[in-house]
C-alpha cells in the first residue's frame, strides 16, 4: 500500500485545526497539508452552531473570568488575557475577510452587545466592583454600568419585563459584543484551503494508528468509513485538534508530555427559542453567575444567536454527565482513557469532586418545567411551549497531575507538545474558539521554532495578525489602532 507522504497532517475538521492549516498555508504556501475528519462534514462537533455559546468569548460578559477573592476583591487578569487573544481571533478573521478568503463577515459573526445581569445585595455589589476594575483598564473602556430600570428595559426588555421591583438588580453592556457562528467560520476556511494546491481533506476517516518513526516522522493510519480502505500517511508534523478525541489520540502518540494527562467529560444541553415573536424582543447575550458547585461551562446566558443564518434564543447550558468525550462518541470513552500513568490523578479528581459530579448528575434528571424555571430567572414571562431542548456539544475538562501526584480539575484550554515540536495537542473546553489564532500562534512558535524567527515568517504573521509580538494588555495606542479596524471590517463598531 502506498504512503501518502505529507508535511503537516491536521486532525480533526474543527476550528483550531482549520485556523492553523490557514496559518500554515499563508506562512508556507509550499506545505502540502492533509487534513482529516472522522466524520463526513467539518465543524460536527464542539466547532458546530449548536455546540457551542458562539459568544465570541472576550471576558466581557463572563463572570466566571473574573473570580471574587474572600476579601471581596474581584482579579481581572484572566479577563484581560482571554479579550487580547479574542482581539487577535478577531484580527486574524478581518485579514481574512479584506483578502476574500472569507466570505461576508455577517454570515459568520454579527453584532451582539455582550451583557451581564445579576440580582440581589450580594451580586450586585460584586458586578459593580467588577465593572470599576475592568472599566479602568483600556481593554474595557467602553463597558457601561446601570441599576436604572429605564436603562435595563432598554438593554434587556425581555430579561426586566415583569421583575420583582423591589428585587435589587444590576447589569453591565459592551456594545461592540459579537455572536459567532464557528460552525460557518470554519467550513469558509476549510473551503478556501480546499481552493489552494497542496492541500488533501479527508472525510468519513477516523485515525486508527499513530506512531512516531525512527527517523522522526509520524505514522498515521486512517479507515474511510465509505469504502473500507484504509489509507496510510506519514508526515513532518501532527496537530490533534478534535476537541474531545485529542486526548485519546494525544494518549497514543506516547510522546513523554503526554503521560499523567486525563480527562472528565460534561455534556451539555439548550433550551431553544425560534418563535420569531419571542426572538425579536431580544438581542443580546446575557450571562449571569453560576450556581454554586457548577463548571464554568455551565454560567447561565440567554443568547441571541445566528446559526446557518436563521436566528434564535438558547438558554442553558444545561451541564450533565458523561462518560463520552464526543457527541458522536463511544459511551467507554472516559474508561478506555483510564492509563497507568493518569490513574492516580483522576482518582485524585473523582474523589475531591463528588459535588460537582452530584451536581452533573442531578442536571440530567431536571424535568423540562425545572428548566424554564431556571431560565425564568433570566426571561419571567418565559412559557414552556415555546421552548424546546436540544442537546450541545461535548466538553473534556483536563486532569494533570499535581504536585504531590494527585490530580488536579483543570478548566481551560492547554496545548500539549513534543519536545521536538513533531506533534501537539489541544485539550480542554473554555474559552476555546474565541482564542483558537492565540492558541495556534502558540502552536506554531513551539512546533516551528526556526523557521517562525525568519523575516519571512514574522513578516507574514504580522501580516495575518498586526499585533503579532506585541501587547494589546499593555499598550493602549495599538490597542485602539486593532478595533478600529477589526470593528470596522468585521462590522461590529
Amino acid at each position: 500500500m502506498a504512503v501518502r507522504q505529507a508535511d503537516v497532517v491536521l486532525v480533526g475538521g474543527g476550528v483550531m485545526s482549520a485556523t492553523l492549516g490557514v496559518m500554515l498555508r499563508q506562512l508556507d504556501p509550499s506545505l502540502d497539508i492533509v487534513m482529516v475528519e472522522r466524520l463526513d462534514h467539518v465543524a460536527h462537533e464542539s466547532t458546530d452552531g449548536w455546540n457551542n455559546a458562539g459568544t465570541g468569548h472576550a471576558g466581557y460578559c463572563e463572570l466566571n473570568y473574573t473570580p471574587e477573592s474572600d476579601d471581596g476583591d474581584v482579579t481581572i487578569d484572566r479577563a484581560l488575557q482571554i479579550n487580547a487573544s479574542f482581539e487577535e481571533s478577531l484580527q486574524f478573521w478581518s485579514h481574512l475577510v479584506e483578502q476574500g478568503k472569507l466570505p461576508e463577515p455577517s454570515s459568520f459573526i454579527n453584532r451582539t452587545p455582550h451583557q451581564s445581569f445579576v440580582w440581589g445585595e450580594k451580586d450586585v455589589a460584586f458586578l459593580k466592583r467588577r465593572f470599576e476594575k475592568l472599566s479602568n483598564h483600556h481593554l474595557f473602556r467602553e463597558m457601561e454600568y446601570t441599576e436604572s430600570p429605564a436603562d435595563l428595559a432598554e438593554w434587556m426588555p425581555l430579561v426586566v419585563k415583569h421583575r420583582d421591583p423591589m428585587q435589587p438588580v444590576a447589569a453591565t453592556r459592551i456594545r461592540h459584543g459579537s455572536d459567532v457562528d464557528f460552525g460557518s467560520l470554519t467550513r469558509s476556511m476549510v473551503k478556501y484551503l480546499q481552493s489552494t494546491p497542496n492541500f488533501e481533506l479527508m472525510l468519513s476517516s477516523p485515525v486508527h494508528y499513530l506512531a512516531k518513526r525512527d527517523n522522526g516522522r509520524w505514522k498515521v493510519r486512517v479507515k474511510d468509513q465509505r469504502t473500507g480502505v484504509t489509507q496510510k500517511l506519514e508526515a513532518g508534523f501532527v496537530f490533534l485538534g478534535a476537541g474531545g478525541g485529542a486526548l485519546p489520540m494525544l494518549q497514543k502518540s506516547n510522546i513523554e508530555e503526554s503521560k499523567g494527562y486525563g480527562g472528565f467529560p460534561v455534556s451539555g444541553q439548550w433550551l431553544v427559542c425560534q418563535k420569531p415573536e419571542v426572538v425579536e424582543q431580544h438581542d443580546s447575550k446575557v450571562y449571569g453567575k453560576a450556581p454554586m458547585g457548577a463548571p464554568p461551562m455551565s454560567v447561565p446566558h440567554l443568547d441571541t444567536r445566528i446559526i446557518n443564518g436563521e436566528p434564535a434564543l438558547l438558554f442553558g447550558p444545561f451541564a450533565g454527565f458523561t462518560t463520552r468525550f464526543l457527541k458522536q462518541g463511544s459511551v467507554f470513552d472516559l474508561f478506555g482513557s483510564v492509563k497507568s500513568n493518569n490513574l492516580r490523578p483522576m482518582l485524585s479528581v473523582s474523589k475531591s469532586n463528588m459535588d460537582l459530579t452530584r451536581y452533573l448528575i442531578g442536571e440530567v434528571f431536571q424535568s423540562h418545567s425545572e428548566r424554564v424555571a431556571s431560565l425564568r430567572n433570566f426571561f419571567p414571562d418565559a412559557k414552556e411551549e415555546n421552548w424546546r431542548l436540544q442537546s450541545a456539544g461535548q466538553r473534556v475538562q483536563i486532569i494533570k497531575q499535581a504536585e504531590g501526584g494527585g490530580g488536579k480539575l483543570e478548566f481551560g484550554t492547554e496545548i500539549v507538545a513534543a519536545k521536538d515540536g513533531s506533534l501537539a495537542a489541544l485539550l480542554g473546553a473554555s474559552p476555546g474558539a474565541s482564542t483558537a489564532a492565540h492558541a495556534m500562534i502558540n502552536v506554531i512558535e513551539r512546533c516551528f521554532p526556526e523557521k517562525i524567527k525568519t523575516d519571512e515568517w514574522q513578516a507574514r504573521m504580522k501580516e495575518m495578525v498586526g499585533s503579532y509580538g506585541q501587547s494589546l494588555v499593555d499598550d493602549e495606542p495599538l490597542l485602539r489602532k486593532v478595533r478600529e479596524r477589526t470593528l470596522t471590517t468585521l462590522k461590529l463598531g
